[in-house]
């Protein structure tokens, strides 16, 4: 196929011209002026030499899920869309495995499986691309076990444009271009070049079984000495039982979601170091640990939850364990949705803040979780707004992954997904405060008047920010860089790498490495 070019007067090109986030663009001045759809590196390579001639802005899209603006707002641009650009099919030449950019998560994980009952450490959203989401860390339900999916990249295909402005194809690998190699392992997308595919050496074997399930807490009549304990339950588990080698295949998320949306959630998946649940003591400890707390059934799915860790298509056999009623099935079935179509409803605005976590909630910070999820705004809908608290470490911590990739956040034992979700324009401006209040007062508990206040700067408690989930916000501090790559010096590595390989600056948006 040859380049197809969307323009403005194309019927695909209302469609096209934004992602997920309703938010943007946020005006149609704002959008980019013609989309090129390409299903081939030398059709990337061709679109990409021909907008830089041009003189416009080249915006890359795998699977639509930029938490900001980084894409979508791109006045008179253009945008690289890599949708087309699928598929597992080793190529010639290559590693054994493969991943094209645009290939969503939903259709990764059968195709894989079906290839040689392999896997990737993925997320749990199906319609995310591999483009976004493995060049930014990846990670998922199987990390714990075997890692985020860079730690898995042995090389990629990307096309870079030179001092000249001429578009260069290049495979990076561990013998030619190795230091681009490691900044496509986790420094995010739009920083250096457009990665057409993912290869992969070797890859973990999927798991043969899983067992799912949820444990959830109402809203009525919750106090907050109670909500306090629950938290301190959930986390102090992660900081100490969950170092143990033996629980990596648990893992769970819990949705902490505001008090008017009734209810608590936290689902539960596990499976064993060796891919079966034969022994399901590690599951039922878990499980039994908040009988105290007096769960109830699940009355209800959060819309957080729906997206990010939807339902799968296949019933399995319902386990009775340690008071709880898990559902057993085959870990290919457990992949719920589709990868080629589907996905979140395209009216939803969104706002996006994120932090690691090195040791559990304090009864400090729990408290602020419980005055702000149980704050209300008239006239404005929270239900939609949650943290999404999950369990991170084990196999994710490896400290040898440091030198050989640019994920730094390596000791901590939880990442946190702070999410509003709404559709109203009008009541953006109040959900991006309550969360900014929130997430502010939330970061200054434990360093209040000093230099890092308001933000989860490194220390013996946080370890930064995620840079798959960019929050435009934490630009007001000159330290933003830290918060996302460290202190240390990858920054400094990643911004030799892009002083080499984008001379030009080509790709930027508002959080791409500087030089």
């Amino acid at each position: 196929m040859s380049i197809e070019m969307v323009l403005a007067e194309d019927v695909r090109f209302e469609r096209l011209s934004h992602g997920q986030n309703a938010r943007f663009p946020g005006k149609p001045e704002e959008r980019a002026s013609k989309i090129a759809l390409c299903d081939s590196t030398e059709d990337v390579a061709e679109a990409l030499e021909r907008f830089v001639h041009a003189g416009l802005r080249p915006t890359v899209r795998s699977g639509g899920h930029c938490y900001e603006d980084f894409v979508d707002n791109n006045p008179g641009g253009a945008i690289i869309d890599l949708s087309l650009l699928v598929g597992t099919a080793p190529l010639p030449r290559s590693p054994k495995y493969r991943l094209g950019a645009g290939t969503r998560l939903g259709q990764a994980y059968p195709d894989l499986y079906k290839r040689d009952l392999v896997t990737i450490p993925g997320g749990t959203c199906p319609p995310v691309g591999a483009g976004g989401h493995i060049s930014g860390g990846g990670y998922g339900l199987l990390s714990r076990l075997h890692g985020i999916t860079p730690d898995w990249v042995s090389a990629v295909d990307i096309v870079t444009v030179d001092h000249a402005g001429k578009a260069q194809v290049l495979r990076a690998d561990k013998q030619q271009n190795s230091d681009l190699l490691r900044a496509c392992r986790g420094a995010g997308g739009g920083n250096f070049g457009v990665i057409t595919n993912f290869y992969f050496d070797t890859l973990p074997k999927a798991p043969t079984e899983v067992l799912r399930g949820s444990v959830n807490f109402s809203w009525d009549g919750m106090t907050e000495e109670r909500f306090t304990r629950i938290l301190y339950l959930f986390s102090n588990y992660w900081e100490t039982r969950g170092r143990d080698p033996e629980t990596w295949g648990l893992f769970s998320i819990f949705n902490l979601s505001h008090q008017s949306s009734g209810h608590l959630g936290m689902s539960v998946t596990f499976t064993n170091p060796d891919g079966t649940v034969k022994d399901t003591r590690v599951v039922e400890e878990f499980l039994t640990m908040f009988d105290e707390c007096k769960p109830v059934a699940e009355l209800s799915t959060h819309p957080a939850m729906a997206e990010h860790h939807p339902e799968p298509a296949h019933p399995g056999t319902n386990m009775c364990l340690a008071k709880h009623t898990l559902n057993k099935m085959a870990w290919i079935d457990s992949q719920g949705g589709g990868g080629r179509s589907g996905g979140p409803p395209m009216d939803r605005r969104h706002k996006y803040k994120s932090a690691f976590m090195k040791r559990g909630f304090s009864p400090e910070e729990s408290r602020c979780f419980y005055k702000h999820l149980t704050r209300k705004i008239e006239g404005v809908d929270l239900s939609g707004t949650t943290v999404l608290a999950d369990s991170f470490g084990g196999a994710a911590n490896r400290k040898q992954m440091l030198e050989e990739t640019s994920a730094p956040q390596r000791d901590s034992v939880m990442k946190l997904q702070f999410i509003g979700t709404w559709t109203d324009p009008a009541q953006d401006q109040a959900h991006i405060e309550w969360m900014r209040d929130f997430y502010t007062e939330l970061y200054s508990i434990s360093q209040k008047g000093q230099k890092y206040a308001g933000t989860p700067y490194w220390s013996d408690q946080y370890e930064g920010c995620y840079i798959n989930y960019p929050d435009v916000d934490m630009l007001q501090y000159s330290f933003w860089h830290h918060l996302y790559y460290g202190p240390g010096d990858l920054y400094p590595f990643l911004q030799n790498v892009k002083r080499r390989y984008d001379p030009n600056n080509i790709f930027h948006h508002a959080m791409s490495i500087r030089v």
